[in-house]
C-alpha cells in the first residue's frame, strides 16, 4: 500500500469519526457521563466497603441505588442553588443598570472620556444575559440528559456482574485476560483519581471564591463560587473565564470599579495558587499529557461537542494514551501525547 493511500485511508477514517462524534453526540454525551458516574461509584463502594459491617451486610445492589441517589441529589442541589440565584439576579436588572449608568458616568468625569454614547447603547439587561445564557444553556442540557445517564448506568451495573467472565471466554489465554483487565483497571483509576483530584481542588477554589466575593460584597457570592467550581472542571481557560465572570459582574452591581479591581486580584490569586501550586502537588504526572495536548485537546473537545466537550477533554484524552500505549501501533501516538514520552507499564 502507497503512503499516499494511506493518508487518504486514514484522513477518511478521521472524517468518519468526527462525524459520528458530532451528529452522534446525543446518544455518546450521556454514555459518557453515564460511565464516569458508574466508574465514580465503584470507587466510592471500595471506600465503603472498608467498613467491614457494610462490606458483609449490605447488598452490592443497595450500595449502587444510594450512591445513584446521592451523586444526582447532589446535582439537583447544585441546580438549584445556581437556578434560584439566577432568578434573583434578574429581579435586581433596574438597579444593576441605574449602578451601571452612574459607573460610566463616573469614568468619564474622572478620566474625561465621552461615554455618552456608549451609555445609550448598553442595555445590562442584555450583558447580564450574556453571562448568564451559557450557565443557563449547559444546565437545562444536563438535566434534559439525566434520564438517559440513569438508563445508562442501570445497565452498566446489570453488566458488571457478567463482565469479568465475559472477558475471559473472550481473552482465553491468562496472559490476554490479564492485559486486557491491566489496561481497564488502569482506566478506572486513571479517571476516578482525575476526577476525584479536579473536583477536591474545585471545591477549594470555588468556595474561598466565595467567601472572598462576600466579603467584598458581591451579590450572590454562593452561585459565583459554585460557577468558578463548575468552570474550573475546564482546563486552563475554565479558571480564566471563571475568574472574569464575576469580575463583570461586578461592573454590573457596583457605581465604582474598586470591587472588580478587588475581584480580579483576589480571585486571580486564588486561581494561580490552588492551580498552579495545590493542583498539580495533588494529581503528580498521573495524567501524563503535555500542555500542548491538552490545549489542542480542549480546543478540538469544544469545538465537537461545546462546553461539555471541554469538560471531558482531558478525560477522553487520558483514555486515548492509555490504550494507545498498550499496542505496538499505536505507542509512537502515545508518547507524542504524553508529557515527557514516558508511559506507563
Amino acid at each position: 500500500m502507497t503512503s499516499l493511500s494511506k493518508f487518504t485511508q486514514a484522513s477518511i477514517s478521521i472524517v468518519i469519526v468526527v462525524a459520528a462524534l458530532v451528529y452522534g453526540k446525543a446518544f455518546l454525551i450521556p454514555l459518557i457521563f453515564a460511565f464516569i458516574f458508574w466508574i465514580l461509584i465503584r470507587r466510592m463502594k471500595e471506600t465503603l466497603n472498608r467498613i467491614r459491617a457494610i462490606d458483609k451486610y449490605v447488598p452490592n445492589w443497595i450500595k449502587n441505588i444510594f450512591l445513584t441517589v446521592v451523586i444526582f441529589s447532589s446535582m439537583y442541589f447544585l441546580v438549584s442553588i445556581i437556578s434560584s440565584n439566577i432568578a434573583r439576579m434578574i429581579g435586581r436588572f433596574d438597579v444593576y443598570q441605574h449602578n451601571f449608568n452612574e459607573l460610566v458616568l463616573k469614568i468619564n468625569q474622572t478620566f474625561g472620556i465621552e461615554f455618552d454614547v456608549f451609555l445609550r447603547n448598553t442595555d445590562v439587561r442584555m450583558i447580564l444575559s450574556n453571562l448568564i445564557q451559557p450557565i443557563v444553556t449547559v444546565l437545562t442540557s444536563t438535566v434534559g440528559n439525566v434520564f438517559l445517564v440513569l438508563i445508562y448506568m442501570l445497565f452498566l451495573f446489570l453488566e458488571e456482574t457478567n463482565f469479568n467472565s465475559k472477558l475471559r471466554l473472550v481473552f482465553t489465554t491468562e496472559e490476554n485476560h490479564h492485559r486486557i483487565s491491566g489496561i481497564l483497571r488502569e482506566l478506572e483509576d486513571s479517571i476516578s483519581d482525575y476526577l476525584g483530584v479536579k473536583t477536591f481542588v474545585s471545591f477549594i477554589t470555588g468556595a474561598l471564591s466565595a467567601i472572598a466575593l462576600s466579603i467584598i460584597g458581591v451579590d450572590a457570592p454562593v452561585f459565583w463560587g459554585l460557577i468558578i467550581f463548575l468552570l474550573n472542571y475546564i482546563p486552563t481557560v475554565g479558571s480564566l473565564v471563571a475568574t472574569l465572570f464575576p469580575v463583570a459582574f461586578c461592573l454590573l452591581q457596583f457605581p465604582d470599579l474598586t470591587p472588580a479591581i478587588l475581584t480580579l486580584v483576589i480571585v486571580g490569586i486564588i486561581q494561580v495558587i490552588v492551580g498552579n501550586v495545590v493542583e498539580p502537588k495533588l494529581v503528580g504526572n498521573s495524567m501524563n499529557l503535555s500542555a500542548l495536548v491538552t490545549i489542542l485537546a480542549l480546543s478540538l473537545w469544544g469545538v465537537i461537542w461545546g462546553i461539555t466537550g471541554m469538560i471531558l477533554s482531558v478525560p477522553i484524552t487520558v483514555i486515548m494514551v492509555i490504550i494507545f500505549s498498550k499496542f505496538e501501533q499505536t505507542k509512537g501516538i502515545a508518547i507524542m501525547l504524553s508529557d515527557k514520552g514516558e508511559l506507563k507499564g
